[in-house]
């Protein structure tokens, strides 16, 4: 029987209708929710993430304030404009977009954002506060899994879960919120990484496996158990001459020889990638309400 395709744009869909009625409840309130988004140069496709962003932002009304600056931009002044965010009621959310250039150091950067305002949820205090559980803003990646998972009907509680990458944005803190003993965790976790021998003979323990490795076609069938999950959170380019634009975009995940295999798997592209956008207009609502009862 064919894998059931977790359709990530529906879920996206039905989590924006949510933040919908929110956004109304703030604004009943007199509080209209604003993101900051700085991108410092004009890399083609931070341009075209951060443009997607504010898109999203229209869509479910929230106030996008767009900050874009030339890349000969000193670390000091975006450290200023950082600044003059963080003081800003109008902000509730503040995202620089990365990669920067390589006079900034990123790290100083973001650890300069106010971490209540922190809706990539990368600053130290808030990756602290949901290594323990506390309330916190939840990096939107791994937030936008655990949210997939729950929503398709995939509960994580009880079930293996074996995580392909350790990085600072998915990865590791994916494996902790599944670990967090409360909803959308309670999962036994298997990180595996690089450097990891034997790979596969960890993924085809898996009840869910979770791709975020940064490989084209990474996870090929004979890696995956039958009936397992698949989530692809990879995006990679690849050259095809037929396309318009010259290549066409392909998760870490083999498709065609996986989804056969497995018992519900996310395509790429419209898997994670639009809960991981939604997970961001999800954390700027989530921080204009925390504001607004403080």
């Amino acid at each position: 029987m064919p894998a059931t395709i977790i359709d990530g744009k529906q879920i996206a869909a039905d989590v924006q209708e949510e933040l919908r009625g929110r956004i109304t409840a703030l604004s009943d309130a007199g509080v209209i929710p604003g993101l900051a988004v700085v991108l410092v140069g004009e890399n083609p496709a931070s341009v075209s993430y951060v443009t997607a962003k504010e898109r999203d932002c229209e869509k479910v009304g929230i106030r996008s304030f767009d900050h874009r600056i030339p890349v000969e931009t000193s670390e000091t002044d975006l450290l200023d404009l950082v600044d003059r965010l963080n003081a800003d009621d109008a902000v509730h959310g503040i995202l620089v977009q990365l990669p920067l250039p390589e006079h900034i150091d990123s790290d100083r950067v973001l650890q300069r954002i106010d971490p209540t305002k922190d809706v990539d949820g990368f600053h130290p205090l808030s990756l602290g506060r949901m290594l323990t559980g506390l309330p916190t803003l939840l990096p939107c990646t791994p937030h936008g899994v655990v949210q997939m998972l729950l929503r398709s009907g995939h509960d994580p509680a009880g079930k293996h879960v074996v995580v392909l990458g350790r990085s600072n944005i998915v990865g590791k803190p994916l494996a902790n919120l599944l670990a967090l003993k409360k909803t959308g965790g309670n999962a036994t976790v298997t990180v595996c990484h690089s450097r990891t021998p034997n790979i596969a003979e960890f993924t085809r323990q898996a009840d869910i496996l979770v791709a975020a490795i940064g490989s084209a076609g990474f996870v090929t069938g004979d890696m995956v158990a039958d009936g397992a999950v698949v989530i692809d959170v990879g995006v990679n380019r690849v050259e095809d001459p037929s396309k318009k634009r010259g290549y066409r975009l392909v998760g870490d995940v083999d498709f065609d020889s996986v989804a056969p295999r497995a018992a519900a798997i996310t395509p790429v592209p419209g898997g994670v990638g639009p809960m991981t956008r939604t997970m961001l207009l999800f954390n700027t609502v989530t921080a204009a309400e925390q504001r607004t009862q403080n």
